[in-house]
């Protein structure tokens, strides 16, 4: 490594180093109390480096510097150090300052890099911010350079107040999730037998006593067995996602000819006719794959209209995704309301007209995004339905597939 070096002290950051969300590592900045930084420089020129220093200083700064000049030191420096900013000349002797963002992205650390060179074209300047450069500065205009590293700061602490935010909603779901699932597995008992005995009430003394109190019996029943159902849908919907999902091929014709099977005997009783097909092979998780469509289909056949529900469900490739139709005949869905119907519990309708507790989309919207997909609906009031989901390209194939393939 450079042996040369100008610092404020040693300091080892070593231990300041802190994992984020996605195995990101960053360090405390110092910049923004009191105007200590800490700088890597990619530079073979010392006289750089001294522009560099004194252009910093003027700023208010009190930089403190590690110089080297190849990758190996680079990385070595990183691994062992904490810095707020990176200084890159572009064109080394040795090797292109460039890839030292890579370098950092392969040891999964968030530390920004700022290009200071003495000649950049506007073309290169631009692939370099592309490529994940924070900002460039020419070294016959280092006036720039302290406004570009307090912005590339700032950025890096937007950055890192976002993943901060992220990791502590994620923790919250999860706390959320198993509060739902503790609370509706523990209900389960005592609703049951809430709703049994009620039941038995309303078979021993229907009709033995006053209006009045048959009333009251049927109210009862009815709410303990209400409370049974969103106990048990809620209990469903924490349950999506709770344990690790192993990903296999799964056969999408396969998992809608199960669920129509499960759901023959409303097939039957409305009259309803379901195409399909041919559809891919995808890496999914089998049994959410069959409640996803199990419920997309049962909702077609529930909210249909006067004709018997003609369902189709089809799939077109795109680059990096397959779309998924479930395309109905029913009652259709206002545009306002494409939205509001995959939030859980949300009913655009009485429980006399459509039962239901309102909670099938978004075990839906759960099972698709865990998949890395999107949901939504297309829909006129009156004029059918079209669900439309995506699951990931990578992973398929299949008959379905290679036909595709050939087409392009």
């Amino acid at each position: 490594m450079s042996s040369l070096r100008t610092d404020l002290g040693n300091r080892d950051c070593t231990a300041d180093l802190t994992p984020l969300a996605g195995g990101v590592l960053t360090c405390g900045l110092t910049e923004a109390t009191n105007g200590q930084l800490r700088i890597l420089v990619i530079e073979n020129e010392p006289a750089d480096v001294e522009l560099v220093m004194h252009a910093l200083q003027d700023a208010g700064f009190s930089p403190e510097v590690d110089v080297v000049q190849t990758m190996e030191e680079f990385t070595s420096q990183v691994r062992t150090n904490c810095y707020d900013v990176v200084l890159a000349d572009y064109n080394l002797p040795l090797w292109n300052g460039m890839e030292s963002i890579e370098v950092l992205r392969g040891e999964g650390l968030d530390i920004p890099v700022v290009m200071v060179s003495g000649s950049l074209g506007e073309l290169m300047a631009v692939e370099c911010i592309k490529r994940g450069a924070a900002d460039y500065v020419l070294k016959d205009n280092l006036a720039r350079l302290p406004e570009s590293v307090r912005r590339a700061l700032r950025e890096r602490k937007l950055r890192q107040e976002h993943r901060d935010f992220q990791e502590e909603l994620a923790r919250s779901n999860r706390d959320l999730e198993q509060f739902a699932y503790v609370a509706s597995h523990d209900l389960q008992e005592p609703l049951r037998m809430v709703a049994t005995y009620t039941q038995l009430l309303a078979e021993r003394y229907q009709g033995k006593l006053d209006a009045s109190a048959d009333k009251y019996i049927h109210y009862a029943v009815d709410g303990a067995l209400r409370m049974q159902t969103l106990v048990q849908d809620l209990l469903a919907f924490s349950r999506v996602g709770r344990q690790g999902r192993e990903l296999k091929p799964t056969d999408c014709n396969q998992m809608v000819e199960s669920a129509l099977k499960n759901l023959q005997t409303a097939v039957e009783e409305t009259g309803a006719r379901v195409e399909h097909g041919p559809l891919p092979v995808v890496l999914a998780d089998g049994s959410q794959l069959l409640q996803l469509f199990q419920n997309l289909l049962s909702n077609a056949i529930k909210f249909r209209g006067s004709d018997p529900p003609h369902i189709q469900v089809t799939a077109q490739r795109k680059p990096a995704e397959w779309i998924f139709s479930v395309t109905d005949n029913g009652i259709g869905i206002a545009p306002e309301h494409a939205e509001v119907i995959f939030v859980i519990f949300k009913r655009l309708h009485t429980r006399t007209e459509y039962p239901g507790s309102g909670i099938g989309l978004s075990i839906c919207k759960k099972i698709v995004e865990q998949h890395r997909g999107r949901i939504w609906v297309e829909s006129q009031a009156g004029r059918g339905a079209t669900f439309k989901f995506t699951l990931p390209v990578q992973g398929t194939r299949g008959q379905y597939d290679q036909s595709d393939e050939k087409r392009n």
